[in-house]
């Protein structure tokens, strides 16, 4: 076996953004040496950001991962059948990112195993042409859907949606999980809808992406009878953030390897996913499923109990978001009179990505601050609290 030492000292040599060569070179970090300041994320699993920190084993794996040769499609459908397992479903596969999974997802109801209609998307000639989403489930992600070339149909009530799943649509858009619209109902509910796709012999594909924690709602999902499951890997479940996966049956499972990469001729050659991010999104969800899911909630409602108290002192007015409709995720909100304080919305929230520690937030839907706190570090609160008297004491 390779001496560890001697290969990190080899990486180190020829890559100086290694963790030996910096230490060798250069105290400071890899942003640092590029001139770019971390942040105290109190906006969530933002996409922006970097979404969630990988943990420990993950970066283990990856590297682990990394150093060997390996059949693509071979890694492909082993970590497949072991998330197929965990999800209760026939098969699975990771993705790049929910995103991917989403668009993968439509690829195969549109293709099924046919390799020229693999081969012939976005022209959809000789193929069926639409997919239903209900109007309430529009939203920025479903472009994935559109990537495909379909016409989307909207519908907003039972009967819309038993009169437009004719034999020209391929696939219905779920949207099972909502953040930030506290208020959000959906019209026509998940059984309803799989009781009328089901007769018309059209999957249902559900973007789960913003239904974890915990991880009992998405094996709940493939029980309730839903076709096709896309998710997120590198936000709660802390995988590489540019990991996701689609489970489902193993004909449609098929179907979208077909039309992924490493496949050159298909529409989806771009979404490629590397043998790091399979192993690595396996070991962040062998470990996700094993959770505590009400320990990590209470510490959640901790460090908002803290942020509440601390900011009540500033004399601010603080009150908490309702949760989600599919999630508890715990937001404080901070209001004050901007006149009086001599201090408005927005300079108190560049004020708080100026200083040191950077910390980032949200901005309130009137007027103030929200901070979500989901996945953040013990002691994140006490940065907070710190920079928040210090904005407020000068102003």
């Amino acid at each position: 076996m390779v001496n560890r030492r001697l290969w990190l000292q080899a990486a180190a040599a020829v890559w100086p953004f290694s963790k030996v060569g910096l230490a060798a070179k250069k105290p400071a970090g890899v942003y640092a040496q590029l001139g770019i300041r971390p942040l105290v994320n109190f906006q969530g699993t933002m996409t922006t950001l970097g979404a969630s920190k990988m943990v420990p084993e993950v970066h283990e794996a990856m590297a682990e991962a990394s150093r060997d040769y390996v059949y693509l499609e071979e890694v492909q459908e082993k970590v497949g059948a072991r998330i197929a397992e965990l999800c209760g479903t026939e098969a699975a596969m990771v993705t790049s990112g929910c995103a991917g999974a989403i668009a993968l997802g439509t690829y195969a109801c549109l293709t099924g195993e046919d390799n020229v209609k693999v081969r012939q998307l976005p022209d959809l000639t000789g193929m069926k042409t639409e997919v239903v989403i209900q109007k309430r489930h529009r939203n920025g992600y479903d472009h994935a859907v559109r990537t495909a070339g379909v016409k989307i149909v909207e519908v907003e009530t039972k009967e819309q949606l038993a009169n437009a799943l004719t034999p020209q649509v391929a696939m219905m858009y779920y949207l099972g999980g909502t953040s930030h619209d506290y208020e959000w109902e959906t019209p026509i509910p998940l059984g309803s809808c799989l009781e009328l796709t089901k007769k018309a012999g059209v999957p249902v594909l559900v973007d789960a992406a913003n239904m974890l924690p915990s991880w009992p709602n998405i094996p709940k999902l493939a029980k309730q009878g839903v076709d096709l499951i896309a998710l997120s890997g590198g936000k709660h479940i802390r995988g590489p953030q540019s990991s996701g996966l689609l489970a489902g049956p193993k004909n449609l499972i098929k179907a979208a390897w077909m039309n992924s990469s490493p496949h050159s001729d298909s529409q989806g050659r771009g979404m490629k996913v590397n043998r790091e991010e399979m192993i690595g999104f396996l070991v962040a969800l062998e470990r996700y499923v094993k959770l505590d899911f009400d320990a990590l909630d209470r510490e959640c409602e901790r460090q908002a109990a803290f942020l509440m108290s601390e900011f009540k002192k500033l004399g601010l007015d603080v009150d908490k978001a309702p949760f989600d409709r599919t999630r508890r995720v715990h937001r404080v909100q901070v209001r004050w009179d901007e006149a009086k304080r001599g201090l408005t919305t927005r300079q108190a929230e560049q004020a708080l990505k100026d200083g040191e520690p950077r910390i980032v937030c949200l901005r309130a839907k009137k007027q103030g601050l929200e901070f979500t706190v989901f996945m953040n570090e013990p002691g994140d609160e006490k940065l907070l609290a710190r920079r928040m008297k210090e904005i407020f004491a000068k102003a």
